[in-house]
């Protein structure tokens, strides 16, 4: 029988194992940093103590009396714990003075290791070493300086001492005992903790099996009572809000199906519409000049020339309908040029110019300055611009205001030029919200419902897209977001 360990028990071991690579990852680079630093201070100590000796003893070297530096470095390394051996030596490197301790050792005393001709920018070299001293070996950083004299540049002489690392050996044991008791302590800690983690993660899972097995029987009424407030209650919450979508999915299913058909309907009108625009432009036209030419006539009286006029105004309506269908219903081909995006709008707004100042309603502008050029279509983007400002401009009684924004944008890590546009009217019921880019939806008496769809279409094609924003209180907002570079 194969032998498996339960997710508990697999969850405590896996976080404790986790647990511990960590504390000893962690702890294994402070001790390193530590003992660098250790042995860093321990290397300026030494040459701090080179430094302090040969200038303490240059004027005995400078009158050459070797017998006065011996006596010297005998007082500076009293016991000989701390600096175990101090030893000079002449400029052809040969030993002349040395503390007591010292004797006659040879691998102590030794020739200078120095070169003749080594400068005095150059960094002293240390060495570590063991030194068996008075009967007692001791781990020492031996590190020579030369000595000049002013104005000389060759070496005069050098000194060579040893440092004991012994205590900083000692703080290093010290600090690994220590290292290790903080990385039992955080092992313990985190085999608690992973028992306490694993309890709380399995207990809810387990009921979270319990309530699929029951919805994967059909009994979707059941819920799975676990109280949110983590990953598996949020889990537990989104499970319920499943079951209760689920319930729903056929019906969604089905009006999907409907929209799907009703979708290829409207494509087929859009088809069959184009053809029929396109047979009744012609006789309309041919109806057209000869109202116009019976409006000419001067022996109409006033009510038949008033009926003549309403034929030409109905004439007109016919072919402005004509003319928004098959613009909708054409697909054409973008001439994309590079253009500020303000100056679109700017000449979009110049068309609607009289009619705004006839109502008093005022135009606020806020354009971020550095905005980048944008690869469009001047004359569909006017069109665009132009379909929701006329828009606005019916919507808003006598003294209205549009207030509109173009600024720069992020969305999905691409760059974006904005533009919002916002009017302070009675806005557009909630209901007609989700309709209003739908093809041949309107609001209003005299309106195609093609406006908006042409836009949407337009804004598309670009690339970009339109929608409508919330707002609160009164009013509508549009934005339009169009990508900075050619999107593919």
């Amino acid at each position: 029988m194969k032998f498996q360990l339960s997710i508990t028990k697999r969850l405590i071991v896996w976080i404790t194992v986790l647990v511990g690579v960590l504390f000893g990852a962690v702890l294994f680079v402070i001790r390193g940093q530590v003992f660098e630093a250790l042995y860093g201070q321990a290397r300026t100590e030494t040459l701090l103590y080179a430094q302090y000796i040969k200038q303490a003893n240059l004027q005995a070297l400078s009158r050459g009396d070797w017998q006065a530096i011996a006596d010297n470095i005998s007082q500076q390394v009293g016991d000989g714990e701390q600096l175990p051996y101090i030893v000079f030596y002449d400029r052809s490197g040969e030993p002349k003075a040395a503390n007591p301790q010292v004797g006659s050792r040879a691998d102590i005393l030794g020739r200078s290791s120095l070169r003749d001709d080594v400068r005095p920018d150059e960094d002293a070299p240390f060495a570590e070493r063991r030194a068996e001293l008075q009967g007692r070996s001791k781990r020492v950083l031996e590190v020579e300086v030369p000595i000049f004299f002013p104005g000389n540049e060759t070496k005069s002489a050098s000194v060579k001492l040893g440092h004991s690392l012994e205590p900083m050996y000692e703080v290093r044991r010290s600090i690994s005992a220590v290292i290790i008791l903080v990385g039992l302590g955080g092992i313990l800690l985190g085999i608690l903790g992973a028992s306490v983690l694993a309890n709380r993660i399995t207990k809810p899972l387990h009921k979270l099996v319990e309530g699929t097995v029951r919805i994967s029987r059909g009994d979707f009424s059941r819920t799975i009572d676990i109280r949110p407030g983590d990953e598996i209650g949020d889990l537990a919450h989104s499970f319920n809000e499943m079951t209760g979508q689920l319930l729903q999915a056929r019906e969604r299913m089905d009006a999907a199906n409907r929209r799907l058909i009703q979708a290829e309907k409207l494509a087929s009108i859009g088809r069959l519409a184009a053809t029929i625009a396109h047979e009744i432009r012609n006789p309309l036209t041919s109806v057209k000049l000869n109202i116009q030419k019976v409006a000419e006539d001067a022996r109409l009286d006033e009510t038949e020339r008033e009926h003549v006029g309403l034929s030409l105004e109905g004439i007109v309506q016919i072919e402005k309908f004509i003319k928004e269908l098959l613009n909708y219903t054409r697909v054409a081909d973008l001439n994309l040029e590079r253009f500020p995006l303000e100056q679109v709008f700017e000449e979009s707004l110049k068309v609607l110019k009289d009619s705004l100042e006839r109502k008093r309603i005022r135009v606020e502008r806020d354009f971020a300055p550095g905005l980048p050029p944008v690869l469009v279509d001047g004359d569909k983007m006017r069109q665009v611009f132009l379909n929701i400002l006329r828009n606005a401009e019916e919507a808003l009684d006598e003294g209205g205001r549009i207030d509109v924004t173009i600024d720069a944008a992020v969305e999905r890590g691409q760059r974006k030029v904005r533009v919002r546009i916002t009017d302070d009217g009675p806005g557009i019921p909630d209901k007609d919200r989700d309709n209003i880019f739908e093809p041949f939806f309107t609001t209003k008496p005299s309106g195609f419902g093609l406006g908006l769809a042409n836009a949407r279409k337009i804004v598309e094609q670009h690339n970009g897209s339109v929608r409508l924003s919330r707002k609160r209180g009164r009013g509508t907002s549009f934005v339009i977001l169009i990508p900075c570079e050619e999107g593919s």
